[in-house]
């Protein structure tokens, strides 16, 4: 261990969480706590964070090229055209999570996501607002991440009033924290300077 983090067997300093199989290794790596700005991924994000509740993200993450495939790769304007022939057509795929009411509510969620664009607005914008002002503050261990913040309760408040669901502070903040609106990677993580460095250079969607 360095600080918090842990010695992979590259000699890299890693969140100790992302050392205990290669699929969150490749996670962690490659994607947590990057920014990103397209709608379609972040409309995933969230939804894959709402599939998520009551199970390991690892069980979504081997399940997530299936997940991309039954919800159109999570393009919003076709999910919102999903109909209840779509939903028994999820409900009897064994690749994905089938739990109606989480199903529902990824088509409800892709129908209010087209309702944030009729307004002028989109669902990656209205996250981005949401990031914190001053600097990041670095998580020195494991036990230093919080679940939810001020930021998560807010977002997820303002979800939920565009019609938004499974979208509680705790999801929400999973979202965040793996979209790179906050950088969770703990103190001696290498991957915190790639992904301030990549925050450095990124322009939030407006």
């Amino acid at each position: 261990m360095v600080g918090g983090a842990a010695i992979g067997d590259d000699g890299i300093p890693r969140c100790p969480w992302s050392t205990t199989t290669a699929e969150y290794r490749r996670y962690h790596d490659r994607e947590w706590g990057r920014p990103l700005g397209d709608e379609n991924r972040v409309f995933e994000k969230l939804c894959l964070e709402g599939f998520q509740g009551g199970l390991s993200w690892l069980t979504i993450l081997r399940k997530r090229e299936a997940f991309r495939r039954a919800f159109a790769f999570f393009d919003p304007a076709a999910v919102a055209g999903f109909e209840e022939e779509d939903v028994r057509r999820l409900l009897a795929d064994a690749a994905i999570v089938r739990n109606r009411a989480k199903i529902e509510a990824t088509i409800a969620n892709a129908r209010a996501t087209v309702r944030l664009r009729e307004q002028g607005t989109n669902l990656a914008a209205l996250l981005w607002r949401h990031e914190p002002r001053g600097p990041s503050v670095p998580p020195r261990a494991t036990g230093d991440l919080p679940a939810l913040t001020a930021e998560s309760r807010a977002l997820s408040a303002e979800l939920r009033r565009h019609g938004f669901s499974f979208v509680g502070p705790t999801t929400v903040y999973a979202a965040m924290q793996a979209l790179g609106v906050v950088n969770d990677h703990l103190e001696d993580c290498r991957f915190r300077a790639v992904a301030l460095e990549e925050r450095a250079r990124f322009e939030p969607p407006v």
